[in-house]
């Protein structure tokens, strides 16, 4: 064999086992790409903060969207509300009914926020002219309170009650009966006999005769002030 043919016949060698090694090593391969996700799973394409008020309760909502004309002011001792503007120029119709909503959120500050609220709304001057036109409104939101399962929202609510008869004494007396079955249940907790005690008495002493009659009616067991 010449030395060209030689020289030839090793460069084909060469080539054939260049591609052998080609198709055999996986790095030489052609790699696919990965299918590119679906716009829907891509995170880039989620905006979580798209419609935050979407997921929030009406309270929550109002108060994020500065709604509520106070805010929660951090003290070094305590905390207090911090009030846009002096309580007692502030129109009641809604306030009054959207920090009643409040009563039943969960949440730290909407919590301090809607308890504080309502009862310091309430200490103004002209209170009663202002909150018994909304008594209808209001009853609804301290009836949700007053039933839901969290103890405290409980409490909140029991306090926001004793608080509106204060105010608008008798004028509570026509809702009474809607809202006493929940007193009615929470009367065998030991831990709230007291507590629930204590308003009832506060309900009879605020709404006077008429009040007695719709509490025995729902609470047999109970004793008047008076006797």
């Amino acid at each position: 064999m010449s030395s060209s043919s030689h020289e030839k016949s090793k460069i084909e060698i060469q080539r054939k086992n260049a591609s052998g090694l080609a198709t055999s090593n996986p790095t030489a391969a052609t790699v696919k790409p990965y299918p590119r996700p679906s716009a829907r799973l891509n995170p880039k394409t989620i905006n979580p903060f798209s419609d935050p008020l979407r997921q929030q309760s009406v309270f929550a909502a109002a108060y994020a969207k500065r709604e509520i004309p106070c805010r929660l002011f951090h003290g070094s001792v305590s905390h207090r509300l911090q009030w846009d503007q002096p309580p007692e120029t502030i129109c009641f119709d809604p306030l009054l009914t959207t920090l009643a909503e409040g009563l039943k959120e969960t949440k730290h500050p909407y919590t301090f926020v809607a308890k504080e609220g309502f009862k310091e709304l309430l200490e103004v001057e002209d209170a009663a002219e202002k909150a018994i036109p909304l008594v209808p409104k209001v009853v609804p939101k301290l009836k949700a309170a007053l039933a839901h399962s969290d103890g405290e929202v409980f409490e909140r609510g029991l306090h926001a009650l004793v608080q509106l008869s204060a105010v608008v004494g008798p004028a509570v007396n026509g809702h009474l009966k809607h809202l006493l079955t929940s007193l009615s249940k929470r009367l065998m907790d030991k831990n709230l006999k007291q507590l629930i005690t204590g308003a009832l008495q506060r309900l009879e002493q605020y709404g006077g005769k008429e009040s007695l009659v719709i509490i025995k009616s729902k609470i047999p067991t109970y004793c008047s002030i008076y006797t």
